[in-house]
């Protein structure tokens, strides 16, 4: 048969296999879930469907399988209201389908200068600089831009500490480099500057904001940074709700000065984070569009300027210090997410962020990482290629009903009275507080951090970053601390802490559980040593030559049974003042008093592993 002859129906793959049905799907669950539990016991769907369901920290259900009756029936079209599927058609003007921003903060004006132009050179097409007293100096960024084409390259500024310093030194530049067409923004968010810095939110900054872009039609001159919020700690819905609170606030405040809300709805920009849950990326960046179109319908503002453009950033909180290469794998996921879910402008933060000052190698991998997204994965050729898909479908709705309802909760007090009088900060206070236990028990894991660690890894050596101020507002926080610092303690340590392994019979059955220990400790660096065997002798003289007085026993509860109880005598004999058993207790046999006489607890997956660690260190004296 030749080529040209062979329809597509005669060399379908899936021509010898039935469709597999709901019920198909439901059967097989049931008999993973049930394969070991007893007769009588066993789970019917309802419940198979309970246990496989999750839940995110600020609410979101996700579902074990999603079908057609998740999707949408009018999918709609990019370009247009509502916007769901994006502000624009990728064609055209912007090659990549999204403008490419790497993020400029380096103090030393030359530096900076050069990190902007290599940018530019080699892959990016916008600029973002934050100007501040351990960034770029105000008085220095013009320096700094003194080689951008601004008609060609949009040009972003950001300020933790003097946001209108930064914005008129911006315009400054602007006004001197003669070019029409200019393109950026200002980055005046007055309401997340104050929840930075723990002040009262000053609007009447929006007045000389205006006054700044006024000369400059394509310059936004307010930034909705809802990233900071991420940064803080907000889940998605959380993150939404405060942007679509804190952009109705400045809408108003805009009008009040004259705009139309047309011209109210042109001059904002909204700054959302990317995360590695991509999915979830993909519907909020979608369901903040789709939200600000209600809110622009409801305002009267025109349907074509109705759509939120964005500026994403991978998630700073995300980043971590150890392993910082798997930050290289966070970043692609978190700027593929953004990329799908339309994205206007990305960022991609350097994996050694956290660090120090970011070197040309990561900066280069950073950006590169972008441009691999667009010129070889030709992501931005495709417009909303996750529409359509049941999940995001369904993810994107949901945001929407929960980000709208925590809105209106928000808009009836006022964005800016939430950040003053402490209502947004205690809602972040619980929210962080639901993920701290997720992290603590590594149902949230970081991967080179919680899980798969490497404790006896070179730390990476950057130039660190001069003095930040202090800010005083709601404070950063970032998913990988509590164990660094868990990490740090035990480097600081006058001696190394260690904890004995105490493998009972062969690989063969203590193999897994040893694995998983090893690792368990690893996480707080500390160091482990193993003995194989079944002669308590042998332990209790490993445990005195690793200098430790802290043990675990690992193997199968079949050897556990026959010789758990006698190693841990001796252990504890010996001076052991902590014997715990990797897996069940009652895998040891004998009686409850008897087991309870020697071992102090166990590890498994799913306990807390930072209280474990800290208990260890405090017991170790590190």
């Amino acid at each position: 048969m030749s080529a040209e002859s062979t329809s597509a129906a005669e060399i379908s793959l899936a021509a010898d296999f039935a469709t597999p049905s709901l019920a198909d799907w439901e059967k097989e669950v049931l008999k993973v879930l049930n394969r070991r539990r007893p007769e009588g016991k066993e789970l019917n769907i309802e419940q198979a469907y309970k246990r496989l369901t999750s839940h995110t920290v600020d609410g979101l259900v996700i579902k074990p399988l999603y079908t057609i009756d998740d999707g949408v029936k009018e999918l709609g079209f990019p370009g247009v209201a509502p916007f769901t599927r994006g502000t624009t058609v990728r064609a055209g003007e912007m090659d990549e389908g999204w403008f490419s921003a790497q993020l400029i903060e380096e103090p030393d004006p030359a530096e900076a200068r050069k990190a902007v132009d290599t940018d530019l050179e080699r892959g990016t097409s916008a600029v973002w600089v934050r100007v501040d007293p351990d960034a770029v100096p105000a008085d220095k960024l013009a320096e700094v831009l003194s080689d951008v084409l601004f008609d060609l390259a949009p040009t972003h500024v950001s300020s933790n500490t003097d946001e209108l310093a930064a914005a008129e030194a911006l315009a400054a530049a602007f006004a001197a480099s003669g070019k029409e067409n200019i393109r950026g923004s200002l980055g005046i968010d007055p309401i997340g500057f104050a929840a930075l810095n723990g002040t009262t939110p000053d609007l009447s900054v929006i007045a000389r904001a205006v006054e700044l872009a006024k000369p400059f039609p394509g310059v936004r001159p307010i930034v909705v940074d809802a990233s900071r919020y991420d940064s803080m700690g907000a889940g998605d819905v959380a993150q939404l709700a405060y942007a679509l609170a804190t952009g109705i606030e400045y809408v108003r405040a805009l009008t009040d000065l004259g705009l139309s809300a047309d011209e109210a709805f042109d001059s904002i920009l909204f700054r959302v984070s990317a995360n590695t849950n991509q999915f979830i990326t993909i519907s909020r960046l979608r369901a903040l569009r789709t939200l600000w179109n209600r809110v622009g319908e409801v305002l009267g503002v025109s349907p074509e300027k109705r759509g939120a453009v964005q500026h994403a950033v991978t998630s700073l909180r995300e980043i971590t210090r150890d392993d910082a290469y798997v930050n290289v794998l966070r970043g692609t996921i978190s700027a593929f997410a953004a990329a799908v879910g339309q994205a206007e402008f990305i960022t991609v933060l350097p994996l050694d962020t956290v660090i120090g000052l970011p070197d040309v190698l990561t900066r280069r991998i950073a950006r590169n990482t972008q441009v691999v997204l667009a010129e070889e994965s030709n992501i931005g050729r495709v417009n909303d290629p996750a529409g359509g898909a049941w999940f995001v479908e369904s993810m994107t709705k949901q945001l929407c009903e929960k980000a709208w309802e925590l809105f209106g909760q928000l808009d009836e007090k006022g964005m800016a009275a939430a950040i003053a009088d402490g209502t947004v900060a205690a809602q972040l206070k619980e929210i962080n507080e639901a993920r701290t236990k997720l992290l603590a028990t590594r149902k949230l894991p970081l991967t080179g951090v919680s899980m798969f660690p490497n404790h006896l890894e070179k730390a990476l050596e950057r130039a660190p970053r001069p003095k930040a101020p202090k800010l005083g507002g709601i404070p950063f926080v970032r998913d990988s601390q509590v164990f660094e610092d868990l990490r740090d303690r035990s480097k600081a340590a006058k001696k190394t802490p260690t904890v004995l392994l105490a493998c009972l019979g062969t690989r063969r059955d203590f193999g897994g559980r040893e694995g998983f220990t090893s690792n368990l400790y690893h996480v707080g660096g500390i160091n482990t040593v193993i003995a194989e065997g079944t002669n308590p002798e042998v332990f209790v003289k490993a445990m005195q030559e690793a200098g430790t007085d802290i043990a675990v026993l690992c193997s199968s509860a079949k050897v556990y049974a026959a010789h758990g109880l006698a190693v841990a005598k001796a252990l504890k004999e010996a001076g052991a003042q902590e014997v715990r058993l990797a897996g069940q207790l009652k895998e040891l046999g004998g009686d409850e008093a008897e087991v309870n006489a020697v071992i102090d607890g166990n590890v498994f997956d799913g306990m807390n592993v930072v209280e474990l660690l800290t208990s260890t260190l405090d017991k170790l004296e590190a």
